[in-house]
């Protein structure tokens, strides 16, 4: 029988708060357990004061929005995952969790989208996301659904002013591609940084935001620990992406906001830098990527 700290659905113990306090990037409150208010207690108390909650879908951008509104210390990101379009376009019966919707087809991804800009207007939704392309779920049937609503994402966060959140799944040369046909918002972060060093420094060099998670902790990520290395510290931002990615050594169970620390001095041992001094990049770069 394991004992209970080693079963993989018990929550890693807290790590010692962090002296300078940073933002979480990207999470998912509504996929963890627990109340948010718990959640952002327990993020507090380690160092993390800021989160940024992500929506995925109409409903789960709705809530992010409406906690946004709730709780001082988190900012709102609305979206259709790059997975979630090709749903609404198909007529998949659970993409609009039981509401009355358009069956399927453009009208579907319209009535979505229209609903993604009315809540891009709010003040407390500070980014469009996430979107971008994800070619790992999505067969080669998605790909014009999923580059279309990429295409839509960034006209409605150009148009509010609003950062860009990219979720980028085995597609970088597409996101890159489509990212400069269309035209980049000022902001624009790569949620989850997956590429290598050499696309690190192409997005650098347009000036976009590269956040990374509990991947850069992998013993066998040494690429992605050079595509760290590779960006500038002011173009830096750290993430959970809750409840998923949880950082080494707790990788496999439950991740959420208050974590953050471990995967802070894993990059700062990767960089070289005192975590005080990486921590308080990433406080700033976080606060001016999203605009708070």
């Amino acid at each position: 029988m394991a004992r209970k700290d080693d079963d993989r659905s018990t929550p890693p113990p807290p790590p010692a708060p962090l002296a300078v306090a940073v933002a979480d990037s990207h999470t998912h409150l509504d996929m963890q357990s627990g109340t948010p208010a718990e959640s952002l207690a327990k993020a507090a108390a380690a160092g993390v004061t800021t989160v940024v909650q992500v929506g995925c879908d109409v409903p789960g951008s709705r809530w992010a929005a409406e906690l946004a509104a709730e709780f001082e210390q988190v900012h709102a990101a609305v979206a259709l995952h790059p997975n979630e379009a090709p749903r609404i376009f198909l007529g998949d019966p659970d993409a609009w969790s039981g509401q009355q919707r358009p069956a399927g087809g453009a009208a579907a991804l319209d009535a979505a989208l229209a609903e993604i800009d009315a809540l891009a207007a709010l003040p407390q939704v500070r980014a469009v996301g996430e979107t971008g392309l994800d070619y790992f779920r999505t067969g080669p049937e998605g790909v014009d659904i999923q580059q279309e609503s990429f295409r839509r994402h960034i006209e409605i966060a150009k148009r509010h002013g609003k950062a860009l959140v990219i979720h980028d799944r085995d597609a970088h040369e597409d996101v890159i591609r489509v990212l400069l046909e269309e035209g980049a918002p000022e902001r624009t972060v790569f949620h989850c940084y997956s590429g290598d060093a050499a696309m690190a420094k192409v997005c650098a060099e347009h000036g976009w935001y590269l956040s990374f998670a509990g991947p850069v902790t992998f013993k066998a990520n040494q690429p992605l620990r050079d595509a760290l290395l590779a960006t500038p510290l002011e173009r830096v931002l750290v993430e959970t992406d809750a409840p998923f990615l949880t950082p080494h050594p707790y990788r496999g169970r439950p991740n959420a906001p208050y974590l953050i620390p471990v995967t802070v001095r894993s990059m700062a041992a990767t960089l070289g830098l005192h975590e005080d001094e990486l921590s308080t990049a990433i406080a700033a770069n976080t606060a001016r990527a999203f605009g708070y």
